[in-house]
Parts: C-alpha cells; structure tokens; sequence
C-alpha cells in the first residue's frame, strides 16, 4: 500500500557533487567547490539519474585534470 506519495527509487536518487564552497573561478569557468559550470549547476534539478551520473564522471576527469 502507498501513502499516496510518488515512489523514488533510492538507486535512482544520485547526490549533487555541491560542497557548499560555491565560489566562481577569476574567469567565471567553473566552482571551485563542485568543479561545475554554471550551466551545470542551473541544470542540475533537471536532469535525470543517467544524466548526473555522466557529469559526476565527468567532475572526475576535471579532477583528475586538475591535478596534474
């Protein structure tokens, strides 16, 4: 029986790679908290699981980048 609520999927809720040290690069590129855009920030809340799963792979590589 449901509460009348929607079901979600706890395999399909995928955690924002936010911090909460959001500060904007000189250059505006990206945070220097959560390595994202600011189009991908804003976009975040409208993707779906699949979607956030390939830019967290994504933040991985800038990462990775980063540090070399």
């Amino acid at each position: 029986m449901t509460d009348g609520l929607p079901q979600t999927d706890p395999a399909a809720i995928v955690q924002s790679p936010c911090i909460s040290v959001c500060k904007l690069t000189a250059d505006r590129a990206y945070c220097i908290g959560c390595l994202r855009t600011l189009e991908e920030i804003r976009g975040w809340k409208h993707m779906d699981a699949d979607q956030k799963r390939a830019l967290l792979a994504d933040l991985e590589r800038r990462q990775a980048a980063a540090a070399e």
